[in-house]
């Protein structure tokens, strides 16, 4: 399973894979587009995809390849 995640670090919007920062410095619309076109081509690939996203309130959704998105508690 490959992981994709948009979270607010250091005032910035960062894309991580794998835990791993990918982008900075990008606008939160942008780092979600760029994780969604990421996760598409994991999962074309045939790989199970987590993708999280962080809100503007801290909140967090969650998103398997073929799920539906759940907030974290």
């Amino acid at each position: 399973m490959v992981q994709y995640a948009v979270t607010l670090k250091n005032g910035d919007w960062t894309v991580f894979c794998d835990g791993e920062p990918m982008e900075r410095g990008m606008t939160r619309s942008a780092a979600i587009q760029l994780a969604k076109d990421l996760a598409f081509d994991a999962e074309e690939r045939g790989e199970a995809v987590e993708l999280l996203i962080q809100g503007y309130y801290g909140d967090m959704s969650r998103r398997l390849s073929g799920g539906e998105a759940e907030p974290e508690p």
